[in-house]
């Protein structure tokens, strides 16, 4: 019996990779790039009497470029591009769109930079478990995503200049038959400049259907009226299957949300990071991946974050006599926690009001990349936001 224990034990810990390298497979990979997009067999490398011939193209203002345009049933495994304008401006100008199945509507559409992981434009070598740049200059996807009858994909420049230089190669498999149970890839990008007082921002705006969400990347840039307060006491709260009022899922803080605690400062992991932890011009990036903790959903989902700092009580007191915008909602005294929105309690500016760290709502400019897979080639959520909101104050953000 201990013999047959330890042997059920093994084989549930031990978890035998899903194909050895080693082993062959009944694939069909092909790469796309701008001398062969519709990576058709025997057409690459052609120009120039195959030497190098037509490795990028130059994007005018307005004008929109196709990646892959493909019929048939595959998988993308890798997307990788590389431009050689990659300021905050162009890289929120650049729009990339994905549609799969023929669908009229792009599952995909978020600005370039931000799709990549990359809030606020702000490059840097990194590597997560789905995106990289090794060495800031160049944007890696690895994310697969299946299709049964089609891909297109398309990069579109919003800007009002010149792209000159855009490489790229889209590298993906075709296969005999997709699973059934394959669901579709979609990201949806969205900002508020100014979000409302006391209403949480939406990290992805509720989307029906059978799905996983597989992580978000967002950022903020912090009001200067708040001064050194600290903007991350938001919880991340998780909408799903027939949620109401109150979610099933509901975090700690946006901090906890990706790991760290008491505080955040710059770190790039695997599945959570703080890529820009800029204190001095307000800018700040943050992403987590629900990889090993899976969060699917069988009807809908709707993820939202609270828009909360906090600061001791004589310091909220000044910034609410100044006019701050903010709205007390607990006290944290010896005793415990003091919830200000439960019962009756002193006015912050009242004698007896207590002292301690006070968490306020506040308003502040987030952006929000949702990554999730839905059981349909394409969503209901809104289109992208005009370029003129996607590059408001990507400079010193002040």
């Amino acid at each position: 019996m201990a013999k047959l224990l330890l042997l059920i034990c093994l084989v549930c810990c031990y978890q035998l990779p899903a194909q050895e390298l080693f082993q062959w497979q009944n694939q069909r990979p092909r790469w796309a790039t701008f001398e062969n997009p519709k990576a058709t067999p025997g057409a690459g490398g052609k120009e120039n009497k195959s030497a190098k011939g037509h490795a990028f193209e130059p994007v005018e203002a307005g004008a929109c470029v196709t990646l892959l345009d493909v019929k048939g049933a595959g998988t993308i495994r890798r997307i990788w591009l590389t431009v050689n304008d990659r300021s905050p401006e162009m890289l929120r100008a650049l729009r990339i769109d994905m549609y799969w199945d023929g669908a009229e509507k792009p599952a995909v559409s978020a600005p370039l930079g931000d799709f990549f992981s990359i809030s606020h434009g702000r490059t840097m070598p990194f590597e997560n478990a789905l995106f990289s740049s090794p060495e800031g200059r160049s944007f890696n996807c690895f994310i697969p995503m299946p299709f049964r009858k089609g891909a297109r994909i398309t990069v579109t420049n919003e800007s009002d200049r010149r792209l000159d230089l855009f490489f790229y190669d889209v590298d993906f498999e075709w296969t005999e038959n997709v699973p059934a149970d394959a669901l579709y890839f979609h990201c949806h990008w969205r900002r508020e400049l100014k979000t409302a007082l006391g209403t949480d921002f939406e990290l992805l705006p509720q989307v029906a259907g059978r799905g996983r969400l597989l992580g978000v990347n967002f950022g903020l840039i912090t009001a200067p009226e708040y001064g050194k307060s600290w903007w991350g006491e938001g919880e991340v709260k998780m909408y799903t299957d027939g949620d109401g009022e109150f979610p099933t899922i509901v975090g700690t803080g946006s901090e906890d949300y990706v790991g760290s605690g008491w505080g955040l400062g710059k770190f790039i992991h695997r599945t959570q990071g703080c890529p820009v932890a800029d204190d001095s011009t307000g800018f700040w990036s943050l992403y987590r991946f629900h990889l090993e903790d899976a969060l699917f959903f069988r009807k809908e989902m709707r993820a939202t974050i609270q828009v909360l700092g906090g600061f001791m009580r004589d310091d909220v007191r000044k910034m609410a006599a100044a006019g701050t915008p903010l709205i007390p909602v607990t006290i944290n005294v010896p005793a415990g926690c003091i919830k200000l929105l439960e019962g009756k309690h002193p006015a912050l500016q009242d004698a007896d009001f207590p002292d301690g760290w006070v968490n306020f709502y506040r308003s502040e400019d987030y952006c929000a990349t949702a990554y999730f897979y839905l059981d349909k080639p394409s969503n209901e959520l809104p289109a992208l936001a005009p370029v003129a909101l996607r590059t408001a104050k990507m400079g010193s953000g002040k």
